[in-house]
This record gives C-alpha cells, sequence and structure tokens, in this order.
C-alpha cells in the first residue's frame, strides 16, 4: 500500500514538472515612432490630413510579417503591433510632417472636425516589410489630393534600409520601419 502511495506521488510530481507544460512565448506588442526632431508647431499651413494608407491585405494584421529565404510570407503570433499598422503608420506619417512643415494643422484625418484642410494625403503601400537579404523595402504610392481641383496623379516612392540583427528580435526591424516612414516624409514634405 506504501508503494502505491509513494508512486502515486511521484506521478503528481512528474505531471506538476514543467518539463510537461507547454512553454509560453511571451507577446511583444511593437508601435512605430516618428524620427524627425521635435519642432514647434506654429504656422497654419500647409493644412493637410493625411488618411489612413491603404494597405495590401498581407500587411493588414496584427501579427508582423516577414518573407523568409522563399519569399513566404511568415507571420509572427508573439509580436505584434499595438495598434492598427494603418493607424499607427497615418499617426507617425502626421508627427513627421507636423515636424518637418512646422504646421499644426497637419493632422490625421480623423482628428479634423470640418474638412478645414486644403489637401489629403492618401498613401497606397505595396511593400513594407524586411526582404530575406535583410533590407526593409517600403514601396508605396502617395498623392496630396487637393479638397478643390481635380484628382492628382500618384507619385511612386521606394526605399530600402537596412535592417539591424542585434537586440532584441524584431526590434531592428521597428527601427528601420520608422526611418522609412520619415524617408517618406521628407519626400512629401518637399513637394509642398
Amino acid at each position: 500500500m506504501a508503494r502505491v502511495a509513494l508512486w502515486g506521488v511521484v506521478a503528481a510530481g512528474v505531471c506538476g514538472c514543467s518539463v510537461t507544460k507547454p512553454v509560453q512565448d511571451e507577446v511583444v506588442r511593437h508601435l512605430l515612432e516618428p524620427v524627425v526632431a521635435e519642432a514647434p508647431s506654429t504656422a497654419i499651413e500647409p493644412r493637410i490630413a493625411v488618411a489612413r494608407p491603404n494597405l495590401p491585405r498581407y500587411l493588414d494584421r496584427m501579427q508582423m510579417v516577414t518573407r523568409d529565404a522563399d519569399g513566404q510570407i511568415k507571420t509572427h503570433d508573439n509580436h505584434l503591433w499595438a495598434e492598427s499598422l494603418n493607424v499607427n503608420m497615418a499617426r507617425v506619417l502626421t508627427s513627421n510632417l507636423r515636424r518637418l512643415t512646422r504646421s499644426r494643422n497637419v493632422q490625421t484625418i480623423d482628428s479634423f472636425v470640418t474638412a478645414d484642410y486644403s489637401v489629403l494625403l492618401e498613401v497606397r503601400v505595396h511593400q513594407f516589410d524586411p526582404e530575406p537579404s535583410g533590407r526593409l523595402v517600403l514601396e508605396c504610392d502617395w498623392r496630396l489630393q487637393p479638397v478643390i481641383g481635380g484628382d492628382i496623379d500618384p507619385t511612386p516612392f521606394r526605399t530600402e534600409v537596412v535592417v539591424d540583427p542585434g537586440g532584441r528580435a524584431m526590434d531592428g526591424r521597428v527601427t528601420a520601419m520608422n526611418e522609412a516612414l520619415g524617408r517618406l516624409a521628407r519626400e512629401i514634405a518637399r513637394s509642398l
């Protein structure tokens, strides 16, 4: 009887051991941030509303996305965006443009109470993820569509930023994405 009790204790101990439990990987939430230096917004022009960028379906998800050496798309369930990627991109583009133009009237479209802007920034993203080469690619078309007047043709944009492989997983990628959005904002600001 004592042997049965002893085996029961041993079995319970083995079952309760962390060796038999699944490992829970830590979920990390990421957020893009502006890279243009802080500057006071004192001007009232330009008056730009920044629309949420149009994303391809493979990027329009909470999980971060990468491509493997074969070019196949991989989603990362433990690396998530803290907010929708298109909302995050609009916020960062707005901050970068506001700092570059020093206009307090560069806002996301959702922040305008009325149509008190002269142009709408529209961005259609074709690619915004790292390639197997270790370079993050931002490829998109953008346009500053006037509120009054005809349609403007979109301007193509492409930039590649080296992803720093050091540090925590995905941190280098997020830093490269921030830099790519900064480059896009600088090009847009030069066109104003």
